[in-house]
């Protein structure tokens, strides 16, 4: 017997914490014991119920696990194994990781790298994931730290934490733009050398800007996102991978045909096996765990609808990671 969190809509929406058994798990060919989950931005909508997240109704929520292979049937996966979950529609039309035991599908799940613990994992989560997959697309793309800043909107949750820690890394110059100016400091010890308010991304803005940004990591979509391709520099890239300000984007094609400007969109959901792994190992190898350490906090299973609504009213920063047993 474990602990899961049950959404459902039979009578009304409720999210409600259960004890469960293996059997009413859904169809898998590896079980997974769950260490860690997480909140992502996306799961914290779920919980809530403020966004058409879950398609499968009654649903566990939880996009993201790491935990031990107990049993597989799949030729990739022995009982013992270490393993990360990220994504494929867990937790939206699959039952996911907010319990303490999973069953999933063997091609979905990657291997955990030796430097990490499940906890770590669950620090870095698919927001870190993404975060490495849009340095990697600055980097495919020609974006070096000699090519000047790069922006990161959005700097304090979980995805702008880890991407300004990675960048600062790598040698990057990094602006972060924030609504917390309470948070410059946390920005700062991650690695950004100049802290910007939200304000001025969020307003409409001209369809050309001063040139600022050698690379821009977005997640907040919108205005924002507009804003940021504006003042980016000729042959500059910008990462998009998230909609927290909204689904829209209200610019013009001029970023694009005067300056050469590259729109990257990141998906984290369903990318394929050998770039998740390429990304995990990148972590394993770029990620400073001591900053990842100040990014985390940890709250047991029966927290996170309470933690859920703190992140949807914007009072979160970093990563809440999920002890699930």
């Amino acid at each position: 017997m474990f602990k899961a969190w049950i959404l459902d809509k039979t009578e009304g929406f409720s999210a409600r914490l259960a004890t469960l058994d293996e059997a009413q798990l859904p169809p898998g060919d590896v079980l997974i014991d769950v260490a860690y989950s997480t909140l992502n931005f996306k799961d914290a909508l779920a919980l809530t119920n403020r966004s058409p997240v879950v398609r499968t109704w009654p649903m566990v929520p939880g996009i993201d696990g790491a935990g031990t292979v107990i049993a597989s049937s799949h030729p990739q996966w022995q009982t013992g194994d270490s393993v990360v979950l990220n994504g494929w529609g867990v937790g939206e039309t699959h039952w996911g990781c907010l319990s303490g035991r999973a069953r999933l599908d063997g091609n979905w799940l990657v291997r955990l790298p030796s430097r990490f613990t499940p906890r770590q994992a669950m620090g870095i989560g698919t927001a870190g994931y993404t975060a490495m997959l849009c340095v990697m697309a600055l980097e495919a793309h020609g974006v070096q730290p000699s090519a000047g800043e790069v922006l990161v909107t959005g700097a304090t949750g979980g995805v702008g934490s880890v991407a300004i820690a990675l960048l600062s890394r790598l040698g990057y110059s990094v602006a972060a733009v924030t609504g917390k100016a309470n948070q410059a400091d946390y920005l700062r010890e991650l690695g950004a050398r100049s802290v910007l308010g939200r304000d001025e991304f969020v307003a409409p803005g001209k369809p050309l800007q001063k040139e600022r940004w050698a690379g821009v990591v977005d997640t907040l979509g919108s205005q924002a996102l507009a804003n940021a391709v504006a003042q980016t520099r000729y042959g500059g890239v910008v990462a998009a991978c998230g909609l927290a300000q909204g689904l829209d984007f209200p610019t013009t094609v001029a970023p694009f045909i005067l300056r050469g400007v590259t729109l990257c969109g990141i998906d984290s959901v369903m990318a394929p096996t050998s770039r998740r792994q390429q990304a995990w190992d990148r972590l394993a190898r770029d990620l400073d765990l001591s900053l990842l350490e100040r990014m985390i906090e940890e709250i047991p299973l029966d927290r996170a609808v309470e933690r859920a609504q703190d992140l949807m009213a914007g009072n979160v920063h970093g990563r809440i990671v999920v002890r699930t047993n």
